[in-house]
């Protein structure tokens, strides 16, 4: 399984980073009923078990005034003693994993993600997160990757290893508006301000995110299966999508859609040449 590169936080990040990381140790310390002690690290701990099969992938997706995605890896270890934390299990590394200890973990997720949500929403302003069990890590690579370290009294610490999409880490650095802060101005000051040409900020904004580096993705098509057929997957094995080779291909954006296009070959390589842009979907 190919393991997640180390990209360190920007200033940005790390303040929402920080924020995760409060949430944690505050939802942990109330559903365990002693402190646990939370921080962020923006190197690969050295006792961070290698990425296995069994690892739990989790997706967590912004929406309102802030946007984007992040994903959570979870060693198996961490789903169970997690798990064991929100059932009130005693702590024993030897248990058997069971898909309880999953779902409790999922809804601790969503708890902590609540937090997050209330926490910064001073800094960022009112945004939703959305969290959502993956069968693997997501198709896009992350822009930025951290590990969370939680621990109590015990000596085996939890780690969380989030990645975070390009358009999150973009968002994130988006300062907050003036208006947003200064108090509202007089009728005369409106007037005022109507008659003058639109302001220069809007494009220095812009300026500051060009350089950004965002993924894209061709998806040809998708396909259900159950479990049984793809362990059956092999060398010569052929899945059947659900679209038809004249049907447009979609083109992706951290795992959204932005336009539709037909397959094109420039010298040696894929392409595409879009022929539709979608509307936008309110979120």
């Amino acid at each position: 399984m190919t393991e997640t590169p180390a990209v360190s936080p920007s200033s940005d990040s790390a303040q929402f980073l920080q924020v995760w990381s409060e949430s944690t140790s505050e939802v942990l310390g109330k559903v365990a009923g002693i402190p646990f002690t939370c921080s962020v690290t923006q190197e690969k701990p050295a006792e961070l078990p290698p990425a296995a099969e069994t690892d739990q992938w989790n997706v967590m997706t912004a929406s309102g005034a802030l946007r984007g995605e992040m994903s959570l890896r979870l060693s198996s270890a961490a789903i169970l003693r997690l798990g064991q934390i929100f059932m009130s299990e005693p702590p024993a590394p030897d248990a058997q994993l069971t898909s309880d200890h999953s779902e409790s973990v999922a809804e601790l997720l969503r708890q902590i993600a609540g937090v997050v949500s209330t926490s910064a929403k001073a800094r960022w302003g009112v945004f939703q997160l959305l969290v959502e069990a993956a069968i693997s890590a997501p198709s896009w690579p992350p822009a930025e990757t951290f590990w969370l370290r939680a621990a109590d009294d015990s000596a085996n610490p939890i780690f969380l290893e989030f990645g975070l999409s390009a358009a999150l880490v973009a968002q994130l650095r988006v300062q907050p508006s003036d208006a947003a802060t200064e108090p509202a101005p007089n009728v005369a000051t409106s007037v005022s301000a109507a008659a003058e040409p639109e302001s220069s900020q809007v494009p220095a904004t812009l300026d500051l995110l060009k350089d950004v580096q965002l993924s894209m993705t061709l998806r040809f098509g998708s396909r259900t299966l159950p479990l049984r057929d793809v362990l059956d997957l092999g060398p010569g094995s052929v899945v059947e999508l659900d679209r038809r080779v004249q049907e447009p291909v979609e083109l992706l954006l951290d795992g959204k859609l932005i336009a539709r296009g037909e397959v094109v070959v420039i010298e040696r390589s894929y392409g595409l040449r879009v022929t539709e842009i979608p509307p936008p979907t309110n979120p």
